[in-house]
């Protein structure tokens, strides 16, 4: 009789890893519904998580076009406690290398302790007629890997001044944007996209 302490701290630990297992199954089952080549991508992924708890995801499956042919690409981004993981899988219709059809997935395991920045913009539709969920979402986030750098002519007050002020510039961290849209991709893409930047913010607090 009477688990006492250690019992309870035994029953936490059990369901705190069946709820780890079960965001595994989630992302490995949002993997499985796009159809595009899951075995592939679900092994990139894997790997590049490297068996850390899986906190949070999104996967977003899309067309890039290229000439007159239209390819699939699928972006994976994942949430771990320690790191930012991004996966990333193309298909290819071969080349000198590889004659025959082929994907190629690039994946890259980022620190939260390194994210600069996470940006959202949500965009309203008919704003004026009271709350409504965004009609589309774009996340932004930084970590130093890639800069933007936006210039433009400098000026000052004087309307009359034709002297050469150089430039002025905005140096931005554009590492990874993802944007989808409750048309193209349903409302569930969009609210799915707004409550992963979420945990990614909360991740990033240094609190």
């Amino acid at each position: 009789m009477g688990g006492g302490a250690g019992s309870d701290t035994l029953t936490r630990m059990a369901l705190r890893t069946t709820g780890e297992q079960d965001r595994a199954r989630e992302l490995r089952s949002a993997i499985d519904r796009t159809g595009y080549y899951p075995e592939v991508v679900g092994e990139g992924v894997a790997a590049a998580v490297a068996g850390e708890q899986v906190v949070s995801f999104y996967v977003h499956h899309e067309p890039t076009f290229d000439r007159d042919e239209v390819r699939r690409h699928l972006s994976v981004v994942v949430l771990t406690p320690t790191r930012l993981v991004l996966a990333h899988t193309d298909e290819h219709a071969g080349d000198d290398l590889l004659p025959e059809p082929y994907t190629s997935t690039s994946t890259e395991a980022v620190r939260l302790s390194a994210v600069t920045s996470v940006v959202v913009t949500r965009m309203i539709a008919n704003p004026t007629k009271g709350p409504t969920p965004p009609a589309e979402a774009v996340m932004t986030i930084g970590w130093g890997g890639v800069s933007r750098l936006d210039l433009e002519p400098a000026g000052c007050e004087d309307p009359e001044c034709e002297a050469d002020h150089g430039y002025t510039g905005v140096l931005a961290s554009d590492d990874f944007t993802l944007r989808v849209s409750a048309a193209a991709d349903g409302k569930d893409a969009v609210a799915g996209l707004l409550s992963f930047a979420e945990s990614l913010s909360a991740g990033t607090h240094p609190g």
